[in-house]
């Protein structure tokens, strides 16, 4: 049978294999998501048109859909590759099984991408390898021990904006992998990430700071993400976008890793617009994570110079969510709240840690130097909740107590 007619067979065994799935095109345009693991995050998805409801099995008799499949995509024929390539995307959409399965068609993938050929293929074979890569290390890690990285770095420099959001979503998952942060650190990814940041599409600039924050828990990354500046479309990037967000997490995770590297970057916080009030907004509004980020950023500052940034901080309203983070954050948000409740408070005479401050106290000499009714206001009535929130706590815990001295 010629490849023309063994395509045609294979379209009518696959409709059947996949039946389950028959109202998903194959070229369907959205993402599959990886989920965050040590605090690396894959890609979200693009679009969320898609049923979520696909499912795929494998089974012994779709062995011989499979290899037909990993026959056309190793042929010469560029349609019978297209096609192979879509449906190598449509199969691994929700299934780790045919990931594995069709982990041998990395390869020629990888190859798609080097051709001269039509944009449509480029996409194909990209979208085809992320979703390959999702929830997958092994396959992240034989992605780019396959040369693919050469080709999505040129296609993060497109004029395409498709292509360009591809190659960072692309970027996204495999730097999810520790094995390929540094290989890819060392590629000169890292500039051009930031170039995104700056000028991409929405979603470009989305996933290129998630990537670019997934590449910065390497110190070696992290040194070169510093060494180009990227504090200012960081910064823009947060301003614009929704505060409950994983983007916001993740950039508020920069630039918590910014501020620490000197003072350069502090500097740089204080002086862009509306970057502080982003902080704090992210710290009221962020996700647990997010908001521990935001109130290391703040905290980092204050330790570094009180005197210099104190002011700046309070200006932005920042002690209604900090108040609110001594009760509801995780423990170091917690932590983290106090202490910078400390540092704000007006006065700096040192007092006996026999006799510390409560948060009370500390809140109380910062009322009197908050600007506005409404502010003072709505810090007071947070500090209410806060103190009966605290004995309620308090008393959970003599209870507690109490209970494991009752002898039977």
């Amino acid at each position: 049978m010629d490849l023309a007619g063994e395509t045609k067979s294979l379209i009518s065994t696959v409709a059947s294999f996949s039946s389950s799935s028959s109202s998903v095109s194959s070229i369907d345009t959205s993402l599959d998501c990886d989920s965050p693991r040590g605090g690396d995050v894959d890609h979200e998805l693009l679009h969320s048109a898609v049923s979520s409801s696909v499912s795929v099995s494998v089974s012994s008799s779709s062995s011989a859909s499979i290899q037909r499949v990993l026959s056309l995509i190793r042929s010469e024929d560029l349609d019978s590759r297209l096609f192979a390539a879509k449906e190598i995307r449509r199969l691994t959409k929700t299934s780790h099984r045919c990931r594995r399965h069709f982990s041998q068609a990395v390869e020629p993938l990888v190859s798609m991408l080097r051709f001269d050929s039509p944009e449509s293929h480029h996409e194909a074979a990209l979208l085809a390898l992320l979703n390959l890569a999702v929830k997958d290390e092994k396959n992240k890690v034989s992605i780019i021990e396959a040369g693919a990285l050469e080709p999505i770095i040129n296609f993060l420099q497109s004029n395409s904006p498709t292509l360009q959001e591809y190659a960072s979503a692309s970027l996204l998952t495999l730097s999810a992998s520790a094995n390929n942060k540094p290989i890819i650190g060392a590629n000169g990814v890292i500039p051009l990430l930031v170039k995104v940041i700056k000028d991409g599409s929405p979603q470009a600039k989305a996933d290129a700071v998630m990537a670019l924050s997934n590449l910065s828990t390497l110190p070696d990354n992290l040194s070169m993400i510093l060494a180009t500046k990227p504090l200012s479309p960081i910064l823009n990037l947060l301003k614009s976008s929704k505060k409950s967000s994983k983007t916001s997490e993740k950039c508020c995770s920069l630039v918590e890793s910014l501020i620490v590297s000197g003072e350069e970057a502090r500097t740089g916080l204080i002086s862009d617009e509306g970057g502080v009030l982003a902080v704090v907004e992210v710290l009221e509004n962020g996700s647990l994570q997010a908001r521990e980020h935001a109130v290391g950023v703040l905290l980092t500052l204050c330790q570094s110079d009180r005197s210099k940034y104190r002011e700046p901080i309070l200006r932005e309203g920042v002690i209604p969510g900090l108040l609110e983070l001594t009760v509801q954050g995780t423990s170091k948000s917690r932590t983290k709240a106090q202490r910078l409740l400390c540092l704000l408070r007006d006065s700096e005479s040192p007092r006996s840690e026999v006799q510390p401050d409560t948060i009370e106290n500390i809140v109380s000499s910062l009322i009197s130097h908050i600007d506005g009714d409404d502010q003072s206001g709505k810090a007071k009535k947070m500090l209410a909740e806060m103190v009966q929130v605290s004995m309620e706590k308090s008393l959970r815990h003599l209870q507690e107590r109490a209970s494991t001295l009752v002898r039977p």
